[in-house]
């Protein structure tokens, strides 16, 4: 089950060869791992001084009792139906050596620079023959193995072996190594030499990289013949001591309530050691070095020495004293031998946990407060408590409750979530005249529950004295809103009821006084000293302020305290409906066909604005005056509130007529009430709707009406007319009014086209090559000055006229004309050079008039022939 067994037996033990003969193994660890099969199984043993029985006990076959070095020796195990192998390595030392486990490293070490030994071949032995002829090969020899010790210092490369055949001395042999470290990777390590069989290893070895090597040997001739059969080399790295454990945390954290009992578990840590955990190079113990603080105890924590678990070995453990724990933890291998083992540490951090150990308690015994009376919300005073548990936690946290002296629940106590105080509020107003001062018991306690024996303190509970201070209060109206009722229609002048209130203020004497806040219909006025409610006009339960027979009005009751106080009472009028409204019928207007149809008829409904019972079922009826009312028309009532009207004669002119129609109503006494409805006789379609001509006849144009609409039209028709005629005399006064200048040389909307190429008849006369721009200018440029034809453009810089704004200001018209006219009497250039320049000609008749356009547009325009009528 290992590759590696270290065994430590006292001197003792091998002081007598019957002693280790008999039932006392020195080794009881060595097993098959099945224990089915290692019945199955025999051990053999390298060392002939110690033997293997079956089942896997190691035995001294004689005296030791001068064993002074190390042993080591191989176990191989060889099954019985199969050619299976099994190998491991027993390494035997005396307890009680002054170097009992280090200095079996050393004498390895001091064995492995010893002479090597000689490996040989071993021999082929044959029985004799059999019954079938056959021969049967003994079984080899099993090789011990070598060992080799990790971070040997060399030289290198360092022989190990000497491999040799008996059949070197006969023929010359060739040796090899095959296998992973010879060459196989990490190949290299090993290698032999080939004519003397020297093996040597070329490096240190590191037994954390790799604890074994498998070789084979083997031996040829000199034509590469196999002389031998290849053997088995098995190398062990014997185990050093170089590395030092490892903890997996540099720091760990645990933790563990205050007040736990000597045994509890806190925390475990673990340390790991690469070396072979199966010796003493792997075995890792714990120990704890310091514990700071050293309250109340140093020693209040202990670590399992294999486990690495930390447990507590006091008790005493106190938040509120100490809250955390600093512990330095340390690793040793060698199974924690201090003087040849190496060691590591690490700090684990070990956190005491709150538990509610420590009750609340208020600061003082009797607290006290202040509030007005009627005021909601606000804070009396607050509750101081201490408790020393871990703030803002279920164990700090308080909790307060109003034992007793508020039967009414006035007050509540809400905690404040950063100080923890108690804030005492008022949450039901309270009243001066009611309670002057209250009394109250107070207990505190924490969100979680005391632990298991620690009892409640006396100062967890307190008084608290509240003392309210009186306030001017308004007058109270003690039945808001008040309904009283009564029917509608009471005369102006009538006294309802007294609306009175009442000042709560009883330990003051104050007057109450009385105004009308809200009163919509303007119906109703209140004695300012006495509340007494009188109506100003009649009730009228029908009116648009009143809704579902209630009418609403809101007074106001004012003491005189200092600062005044008011308060409202609404007063609701329930009006009892009286029959006052006779009924009235709807449509006031209809149609009907000439002939008497099925479907030619009138529906009418009627309506009340009183309540039941003063409304329907309703009675239709027909004057009896005048008497072709009833003699063409008839009535009948359809339901409670309709009717129908229907012609009673088979045929009736088209036209419009006024039927008179008396309803009446339920009421006690009924009221009637005699309506007109419009109705239009006309001749129908097929379908039963008025044609054209029927809905014009029976539009009920009368001969006045004609009449009136014909002399609207002749009336228009002559103002018409009468513009045309005015119009036409406008025309012949402007054609008659003389022009300044020709009316053949009127230029005005006229293009004027120069280098014409010919004219008309009326061109003969002229000479147009006076017209035409000349080719050249110098005739003109070297003219003196002075003299120039007026029929010659001349050749200067021209003019620049007024530039008119876009939205110019009428009184600025003017100037814009005569700044224009003073730049064209000044421009040379502008033509016609030898011609009168006319600007306009307006006309005559204009209705417009120049007053609002300034004096000089006013002269010009008259200039040009007209005034004001122009």
């Amino acid at each position: 089950s290992q590759n590696f067994y270290t065994v430590i037996v006292s001197r003792d033990a091998l002081h007598g060869k019957s002693v280790l003969k008999g039932e006392d193994p020195l080794l009881s660890a060595v097993k098959f791992e099945d224990c089915q099969r290692s019945r199955e199984v025999g051990f053999v043993s390298s060392d002939p001084n110690f033997s293997v029985r079956p089942d896997g006990s190691v035995y001294a076959e004689q005296e030791l009792a001068n064993l002074s070095e190390p042993v080591q020796f191989m176990v191989t195990a060889r099954g019985f139906h199969d050619a299976h192998i099994w190998e491991t390595t027993v390494k035997l030392a005396l307890a009680g050596h002054p170097h009992p486990i280090g200095g079996i490293e050393e004498m390895l070490s001091r064995a492995w620079d010893s002479q090597p030994r000689v490996i040989k071949f071993p021999r082929k032995h044959q029985r004799g023959s059999s019954s079938n002829g056959l021969r049967r090969q003994k079984r080899d020899w099993v090789i011990p193995p070598i060992n080799v010790p990790e971070n040997s210092r060399g030289p290198f490369p360092h022989m190990l072996v000497r491999i040799r055949s008996d059949q070197d001395k006969a023929a010359g042999i060739r040796y090899s190594i095959t296998g992973a470290g010879a060459d196989q990777p990490p190949s290299g390590i090993y290698n032999i030499d080939p004519i003397s069989g020297n093996m040597f290893v070329t490096q240190p070895l590191d037994r954390e990289e790799r604890a074994s090597f498998h070789l084979r040997a083997h031996a040829v001739d000199m034509n590469g013949n196999q002389v031998e059969n290849p053997i088995d080399l098995y190398i062990y790295v014997i185990d050093m001591n170089d590395n030092r454990p490892e903890f997996h945390n540099q720091v760990y954290n645990g933790s563990v309530a205050e007040g736990s009992k000597p045994g509890s578990s806190v925390m475990q840590v673990t340390a790991t050691d690469s070396e072979d955990s199966t010796t003493a190079n792997g075995m890792v113990r714990y120990r704890i070095l310091s514990q700071t603080p050293h309250s109340p105890i140093p020693n209040m924590f202990t670590i399992n020495s294999e486990t690495g678990d930390i447990v507590t070995v006091a008790a005493g453990l106190d938040r509120e004293k100490v809250s955390q724990y600093t512990i330095i933890v340390q690793a040793t291998d060698m199974e924690g031998n201090l003087n040849f083992g190496l060691s590591n540490t690490a700090t684990a951090l070990i956190s005491i946990t709150d538990i509610n150990d420590n009750p609340p308690e208020l600061t003082v015994r009797t607290f006290s407060g202040e509030v007005l009376e009627n005021k909601v919300n606000v804070v009396v005073t607050n509750l101081t408590v201490v408790d020393r548990d871990q703030p803002h936690s279920p164990n700090w946290n308080a909790v307060y409750r109003i034992v007793s002296g508020d039967p009414s629940g006035h007050f509540a106590i809400r905690t404040n979530p950063i100080t923890n105080e108690g804030m005492l509020t008022v949450v039901k107003a309270v009243d001066f005249e009611m309670n002057r001062a209250f009394m109250l018991t107070v207990v505190v306690s924490n969100q979680a529950h005391l632990a298991s024996g620690i009892q409640s303190s006396l100062q967890s509970t307190a008084g608290v004295t509240i003392s309210v201070q009186d306030v001017n209060e308004p007058p109270v109206f003690p039945v808001n809103p008040k309904m009283i009722r009564f029917e509608e229609g009471v005369p102006a002048g009538t006294t309802l009821t007294v609306f009175a209130a009442q000042d709560p203020d009883h330990f003051i004497h104050q007057i109450v006084r009385y105004s009308k806040l809200s009163d919509p219909a303007n119906w109703l006025k209140i004695n300012r000293t006495n509340g007494q409610i009188t109506t100003m006009a009649v009730l009228d339960r029908e009116s648009m302020y009143v809704r579902n027979n209630v009418y609403e009005a809101t007074f106001l009751a004012f003491d005189n305290g200092s600062p005044q106080a008011s308060g409202t009472g609404t007063l609701q009028i329930y009006l009892i409906d009286v029959n006052d409204n006779a009924p009235v019928l709807i449509p006031r207007e209809s149609q009907v066909c000439e002939r008497a149809r099925p479907n030619s008829r009138v529906n009418i409904t009627a309506s009340d604005a009183d309540a039941d019972p003063n409304v329907g079922p309703f009675v239709f009826e027909l004057p009896s005056f005048p008497a072709s009312v009833r003699r063409n028309w008839t009535i009948s009532r359809l339901s409670g509130d309709y009717a129908q009207l229907r012609l009673r004669i088979p045929y009736l002119e088209a036209s419009v007529y006024e039927i008179p129609v008396i309803v009446s109503d339920s009421g006690n006494p009924p009221l009637s009430n005699r309506s007109v409805i419009r109705v239009k006789v006309c001749p129908c379609d097929d379908n039963g709707d008025c044609s054209a001509t029927g809905a014009v006849a029976a539009a009920g144009l009368g001969t006045g009406a004609i009449i009136a609409i014909l002399i609207c039209i002749i009336i228009l028709l002559s103002m018409v007319l009468l513009f045309v005629v005015w119009m036409k005399r406008r025309e012949k006064e402007r054609q008659a009014k003389p022009l300044l200048i020709d009316p053949e040389d009127d230029v005005r909307d006229n293009i004027l086209k120069y280098d014409e190429e010919g004219g008309g008849e009326e061109d003969q006369d002229y000479d147009l090559s006076q017209l035409q721009q000349p080719e050249s200018l110098d005739h003109i440029i070297s003219k003196p000055a002075g003299v120039r034809r007026v029929d010659e453009r001349p050749v200067i810089a021209e003019s620049q006229y007024p530039v008119r704004p876009s939205l110019p200001h009428p009184g600025d018209i003017g100037d814009f004309i005569n700044d224009g006219l003073r730049a064209a009497d000044n421009d040379p250039t502008a033509p016609p050079y030898d011609s009168l320049l006319v600007f306009d000609y307006e006309g005559s008749g204009s209705t417009d008039s120049f007053n609002d356009w300034g004096p000089r547009l006013k002269k010009l325009a008259d200039f040009y022939g007209g005034g004001e009528e122009d």
